[in-house]
């Protein structure tokens, strides 16, 4: 088998996942209640500012990290947002998985 055959089979197959089909449903969701998607916005946006001072060597400020707590906690008290936020995980993990095997596959060359 072709070396593209085989990823756009990977490619179908993730689009066929659960896990994807869970997080696609989920995103919509709450793409169809501004409030939530607001709040998850904030989120996001906090998560991304703490994981930039992260990844510069810096310490993320107390400020940012009570933030992104505050932020959390209020998200998982709503059961669509602690939903979507389960089903994010889920997926990022799958796809953290193939990545992670396909690193292991050409680390020697590396």
């Amino acid at each position: 088998m072709n070396i593209y055959d085989t990823v756009n089979q990977l490619a179908k197959e993730i689009k066929e996942s659960k896990e994807y089909i869970e997080y696609k449903q989920m995103k919509e969701q709450i793409k169809d209640n501004p409030e939530l998607k607001e709040k998850l916005d904030n989120f996001e946006r906090a998560r991304y500012e703490t994981q930039i001072a992260t990844m510069q060597g810096k310490e993320p400020n107390q400020e940012q990290v009570e933030t992104l707590q505050r932020i959390y906690l209020e998200l998982i008290q709503n059961d669509i947002t602690k939903r979507y936020l389960d089903v994010e995980l889920k997926f990022n993990t799958m796809l953290s998985d193939i990545n992670k095997i396909l690193g292991e596959a050409v680390q020697d060359l590396l």
